[in-house]
């Protein structure tokens, strides 16, 4: 019995010591703010330059290359420590590959990915294996990317075995925790992911994401599948947990509703290319790239009295992202409207 009792005590001691240590690098709410606006005066949390990403169309007996989509074209922008940057556009811009690419799972053909000062592109799985710790993706369907067969404990407790952030016995304490901190509670610990609803699952992913304590999270239209209500319950969820742990977002949306809600700044996309970015305000209050505009006022207003006023709706196609072999694209020049707010000069 003593023994036993010793072993507890030690791992409860073990346990606090490492939430001590995580509590004291987070940020608390008010140096996030300040973080978010300045950049915490030192460098970008994540640096991306001239990212290029395509896929190849195949075809014939030899499945010989035949074209390329060019999804992401030459992008360029930085995340900050502590703050939101919502990456927005229409469905296929290259939004979702642009996150993908930066998270590892799809490689680029040229660009740079500088995280925490360290260069991506190029670097082998074991190498990468930190980084995949402390740059965590929620995806669009929490579903699909939960597995059916294990329970809600089980998946948020595997990456935080995989990485030691913790000793294994004090996994599923810290697992609980992690569920009441995402607004769950112990007895959603050994449920399986049919028995949650949309937004529960999503918080569970959530969770998952907090596991091995990111700085920073790659949010694929993460509330895109749910309801409002439940939107905005798990945007509030997000922004608090920001708040409290100081953490860094990619936020990819074609909402601009919840994108105004979150974003400290706004970087929108347009066939694979990045045609407008600058502070939240400077762009919803004054769009300059047509696109911008266009993206705009496609948003529904709860305002009778502007409900029969004519708006100017996108209803033409886009044109294709697939090039030709041998393609070589045009560089986009940028010109300044106001500080740190640049956009494209169209033709």
């Amino acid at each position: 019995m003593t023994s036993r009792t010793t072993k507890k005590s030690t791992a409860k001691k073990r346990t606090s010591a490492v939430r001590k240590a995580q509590t004291s690098k987070r940020a608390t709410p008010a140096k996030r703010q300040a973080v978010a606006k300045n950049g915490g005066g030192s460098a970008p949390l994540l640096m991306v330059n001239g990212l290029s990403t395509y896929f190849d169309i195949t075809g014939g007996f030899l499945s010989r290359t035949l074209a390329r989509v060019h999804a992401v074209e030459d992008i360029s922008f930085e995340v900050g420590r502590g703050e939101t940057l919502a990456l927005v556009g229409e469905s296929g811009c290259g939004k979702s590959t642009t996150g993908r690419t930066l998270i590892g799972l799809e490689k680029p053909v040229a660009g740079s990915i500088k995280y925490e000062n360290q260069e991506l592109v190029g670097l082998k799985n074991e190498a990468l294996k930190p980084m995949r710790r402390t740059m965590q993706m929620i995806f669009q369907d929490p579903y699909s990317s939960l597995n059916p067969r294990m329970t809600a404990g089980a998946s948020i407790g595997e990456p935080m075995r995989v990485h030691g952030v913790v000793p294994k016995a004090d996994v599923p304490e810290c697992v609980v925790e992690l569920l009441k901190k995402v607004g769950l509670g112990a007895e959603h610990y050994d449920r399986y992911p049919h028995e949650f609803s949309g937004g529960q699952r999503q918080r569970l992913c959530i969770a998952r994401a907090l596991g091995v304590q990111p700085r920073m999270i790659v949010a694929d239209e993460a509330v895109s599948a749910l309801d409002v209500t439940i939107q905005a319950q798990v945007i509030n969820l997000m922004m608090d947990l920001q708040s409290e742990l100081g953490l860094s977002y990619l936020f990819i949306s074609h909402d601009m509703a919840v994108v105004e809600r979150i974003s400290h700044r706004v970087a929108v996309m347009y066939l694979g290319r990045i045609v407008e970015i600058g502070p939240r305000r400077a762009v919803f209050e004054s769009p300059q790239h047509s696109y911008t505009r266009k993206l705009l006022a496609a948003v529904p207003i709860a305002d009778p009295s502007v409900r029969r006023k004519k708006r100017k709706l996108m209803a033409d196609e886009i044109p294709s992202a697939a090039r030709p072999l041998g393609y070589v694209p045009k560089k986009l020049e940028f010109r300044q409207v106001a500080k740190d707010h640049l956009v494209a000069i169209e033709d």
